[in-house]
């Protein structure tokens, strides 16, 4: 289908990278989760590890469904980044993994 515009789109992303300084958006998509059915967009420093950002920003988000609430941690999911198999170190950094600015990173329940 063809789309037709008024004009041209001729301005810069309100949610460009360097409007953030240090810091970066990461969309966190719990895949096949009926208690969060969507992602939630995360601000955090591209210097944080996965560590925290599991503890810090994902369990605070999560910590409501009842199979985080089991005690489950990072390394009870399976992840991609894009779209593509992805393995957290919880001592590297978001920018040491490739987690880059407006990625998706998604989890998918407790791993066989």
């Amino acid at each position: 289908m063809a789309l037709k515009t008024m004009g041209a789109y001729d301005f810069p992303s309100r949610s460009r990278q360097e409007l953030y300084g240090e810091d970066q958006m990461v969309h966190v998509w719990w895949r096949d989760n009926p208690w969060l059915c969507s992602a939630v967009t995360q601000r955090a420093p591209r210097s944080m590890t996965f560590g925290d950002f599991w503890s810090q920003l994902i369990v605070p988000w999560a910590g409501t469904d009842p199979e985080l609430a089991e005690g489950k941690d990072w390394s009870d999911f399976e992840w991609t980044l894009g779209g593509e198999p992805f393995a957290p170190d919880p001592q590297k950094s978001l920018a040491d993994l490739g987690i880059a600015h407006k990625a998706t990173l998604s989890m998918r329940g407790a791993a066989a």
